[in-house]
């Protein structure tokens, strides 16, 4: 009885191919506690402390330390809003093109409005005191 009893303690299981770890791995089959669990967690926890430094995710808090003068946010509606910007905080270029000009102008006000904005319309206007300002109407 003893050969018996260890010869079917003794029995292996079969291998595994990788193809069926990866499976297992991904279906998430092992029980807590196990190697494989804790290689799962390991993975899971490298990705999520690692990859910020890796990748840019564009995550980046909004700097409005630049801006040298105040904007104006006026809402129009539900999702439009008319944005007055002074001209030095915009960096238009001479001889801009329409679409130049509406990206321009859709950075300058971003710190504001952030970046799910659209730039409709634009105008240049001057202030009570006679300082140049673009007005610029926009939606989200």
């Amino acid at each position: 009885m003893t050969e018996q009893g260890s010869a079917a303690s003794g029995a292996t299981q079969p291998k595994r191919g990788i193809k069926q770890i990866v499976l297992s791995y991904f279906y998430w089959t092992y029980p807590r506690g196990c190697l494989h669990y804790d290689v799962m967690v390991t993975l899971i926890l490298a990705f999520i402390f690692i990859t910020p430094h890796l990748w840019n995710y564009g995550d980046k808090p909004w700097s409005i330390a630049h801006l040298k003068h105040p904007m104006q946010v006026i809402g129009a509606g539900e999702r439009e809003m008319i944005v007055t910007v002074d001209a030095a905080d915009v960096a238009a270029p001479a001889g801009a093109s329409y679409r130049e000009m509406k990206q321009t102008l859709r950075k300058a006000i971003e710190p504001v409005t952030g970046d799910a904005v659209f730039v409709d319309r634009w105008e240049t206007t001057t202030d009570a005191q006679g300082i140049l300002e673009w007005r610029v109407w926009a939606h989200r």
